[in-house]
């Protein structure tokens, strides 16, 4: 099984800053995706969030500390 953990950011930084800790953190072979989510409704690029999309095949990740890492940048982790 294939397992995702998607982590929600306020801003393109915050989601660079965690993408870079998820590898130096959990031995990440590469940086995960990043993806740029609007706000339903919203057309003004300020209002978007920011998704980083981390593959987790061998469910290694521990979802408390994924969840720990985006709420250290104002984030979260998205139920799965």
């Amino acid at each position: 099984m294939n397992v995702r953990h998607v982590l929600v950011l306020p801003d393109r930084d915050a989601a660079d800053e965690v993408a870079r800790e998820l590898v130096d953190r959990f031995g990440l072979p590469e940086e995960p995706q990043l993806f740029r989510d609007a706000l339903a409704g919203e057309d003004d690029a300020e209002d978007a969030q920011w998704l980083v999309v981390v593959e987790d095949p061998k469910e290694l990740l521990d979802p408390t500390a994924l969840d720990d890492l985006a709420a250290d940048h104002d984030g979260w982790l998205e139920a799965p």
